[in-house]
């Protein structure tokens, strides 16, 4: 196996998991809707999912590990991903909110501030904001 094989399978395995953690953040309530559909089917295309990973992953999305991004840029890239499955989930309550806070602690955020964290992405995905503006509100929040 030569080395460009070794990182593409380390990068597929990474778009798995995130993908595998956001459908677990879907499936929470024990049902995936049309609008979840539809945004797991394009996410598993921009992820570069096939579509027998794709089926793979649904049905067995807890066997993925939550794997940390390394950089600050893809937490932020992945927590987008997430608060916008919440957001059109329209997530309520204590347990998915556990689940989130979780989730978003997997990705790397501290303990300390992930419930801050979480409450502005929320807020910001509520605006429709795109990735970039996102990313500059999230890096930006403290000032």
């Amino acid at each position: 196996m030569s080395f460009s094989d070794l990182f593409d399978s380390g990068f597929k395995k990474r778009n798995e998991d995130h993908f595998a953690a956001i459908v677990r953040v879907a499936m929470d309530d024990g049902v995936i809707s049309e609008e979840e559909k539809a945004f797991l089917d394009r996410l598993a295309h921009n992820l570069d999912i096939s579509e027998g990973d794709y089926k793979l992953i649904l049905s067995d999305y807890k066997s993925h590990p939550i794997n940390p991004p390394h950089s600050y840029d893809q937490r932020l890239e992945r927590l987008y991903d997430l608060a916008r499955m919440v957001y059109v989930d329209h997530i309520k309550g204590d347990h998915e909110e556990i689940l989130l806070t979780k989730i978003a602690i997997g990705l790397g955020f501290h303990v300390q501030n992930v419930k801050y964290i979480i409450d502005k992405a929320l807020c910001l995905v509520n605006e429709e904001v795109d990735l970039e503006t996102f990313m500059h509100e999230m890096k930006h929040m403290n000032r």
